[in-house]
């Protein structure tokens, strides 16, 4: 059986890009990455897809702050496209995408977030799953749609929140439940198609 062809976007250090890429080494997750992008120059995960010998590239973004170009993301299909790519994984890519992916990769873009969606989408939701005073937040993977983490939701993990917790703690607690989730996910697609 081939291995599930994934594609991973992201912006920032790779913490979750490197979890996955851990369990496909362990033989522990049949899938084959394919091409990590990154809309940041100077990423972390751009450095993890050299540490383990995957192709990489750098998407310059353009001019917005939020979102891709139109002919930026047309690019990133294409990208995505030659390099044979099933499944789009999004570990921890700013952007949100349109049309043009949402329209080459349906139900084929899955992300990453964390609190238990629907609450707390957008930036920073351990810091306001903290300031509502919730004893229980976690991790959500979702389908990718137009919105704001608003995809339909595939499988939630919980993190309970203690009474001494910072912002700091809590979150490294999440990105605890994040590493083993998500690659958990991705194994339901390698399984399923």
């Amino acid at each position: 059986m081939s291995k599930l062809a994934l594609g991973i976007l992201g912006s920032g250090k790779g913490s979750n890009c490197r979890a996955i890429l851990e369990q496909i080494r362990a033989g522990k997750l049949a899938a084959e990455p394919c091409l990590i992008v990154s809309d940041a120059l100077d990423a972390g995960i751009l450095d993890i897809a050299r540490e383990f010998d995957v192709a990489n590239a750098y998407l310059p973004p353009g001019k917005f702050r939020t979102r891709l170009e139109p002919a930026v993301e047309m690019e990133l299909v294409k990208m995505l496209e030659e390099a044979g790519v099933e499944l789009v994984v999004l570990a921890g890519f700013m952007r949100v995408l349109k049309e043009p992916m949402l329209e080459a990769f349906p139900s084929r873009i899955i992300n990453l977030h964390p609190s238990l969606l629907p609450k707390y989408p957008g930036v920073e939701a351990w810091t306001q799953a903290l300031a509502a005073g919730e004893k229980v937040t976690g991790c959500t993977v979702h389908y990718v749609d137009a919105g704001i983490d608003s995809g339909e939701i595939i499988a939630q993990r919980t993190v309970p929140i203690w009474p001494n917790d910072t912002p700091q703690s809590l979150h490294a607690r999440i990105q605890i439940a994040e590493r083993e989730l998500y690659p958990e996910v991705i194994r339901s697609f390698s399984s399923t198609r």
